[in-house]
């Protein structure tokens, strides 16, 4: 019997990187795990690692760009246990990254505000009535340190991430009185298939990216996925608006 026993999360982009170590936490805990995700195959998979490990969980494919998907997945996630507990707004793109912002492409600057921040405010429209009727529900958004600070990441991925964190805030403020917690948590460079795809690995940019985080290396998913499932917590209870830096010093250089 785990901490959130009897609670019910949701996970978009569950099915790998950061939202899979998220479910995964969660599960442990003894919430039941609906994780959302584009590519079937690979969420059916987390799905069944929860399970095989002893959780419950779900899969429900959706797709963030898709405001009729979002909708019919807080639909089905509710109808699939019940209630809606924590919602962790993690599916995100990077999109083009290490490209000037003029010569930055339209199309892509279209893609990644849609998936990273628009997707955010509609899930969150269609999660907090359910969340609202129960007693300690939270929600994390999933922002970046580039939501906290200018770099080359790329302008759309910059922007998108600095609004999710406006978006946390204010809606934090809003549900405040009615006891839902809306929190944000900014990762550094963690080793996921994102940062993979965007060259953070290459033999010749990692140590200089390693060295701009004084703990002298990156992070893990699996450290993400634990300060998601605190923030969830009573442990956390006396926290709403925040944005927790997973960072390794990064922030503090």
């Amino acid at each position: 019997m785990g901490q959130f026993s009897g609670k019910v999360a949701l996970v978009t982009g569950g099915n790998s990187g950061l939202g899979k170590a998220s479910a995964i936490s969660l599960a442990r805990e003894g919430a039941k795990v609906v994780i959302s995700a584009r590519r079937s195959e690979e969420g059916e998979q987390v799905a069944r690692l929860i399970k095989d490990d002893g959780g419950e969980a779900v899969f429900v494919r959706a797709d963030m760009a898709v405001k009729a998907d979002i909708e019919a997945l807080i639909a089905q996630t509710v109808e699939a246990f019940g209630r809606l507990d924590f919602a962790i707004n993690n599916a995100g793109i990077e999109g083009t990254v290490f490209v000037p912002t003029a010569d930055y492409s339209e199309d892509t600057w279209d893609a990644v505000i849609n998936i990273n921040l628009k997707a955010v405010w509609l899930c969150m429209k269609y999660e907090i009535p359910h969340l609202l009727k129960q007693k300690g529900s939270a929600i994390v958004n999933m922002s970046s340190v580039a939501g906290l600070v200018g770099g080359p990441v790329g302008a759309a991925y910059h922007a998108s991430k600095h609004g999710v964190i406006g978006l946390t805030k204010a809606a934090a403020m809003e549900y405040a009185p009615q006891g839902l917690r809306v929190n944000a948590v900014a990762p550094a460079v963690i080793r996921t298939s994102m940062t993979e795809r965007g060259g953070f690995h290459n033999p010749e940019l990692e140590p200089t990216l390693i060295a701009m985080h004084p703990l002298g290396r990156f992070g893990t998913p699996e450290e993400v996925g634990g300060a998601v499932a605190w923030l969830c917590s009573d442990g956390a209870s006396f926290i709403t608006g925040h944005v927790l830096a997973i960072d390794g010093g990064f922030l503090a250089r």
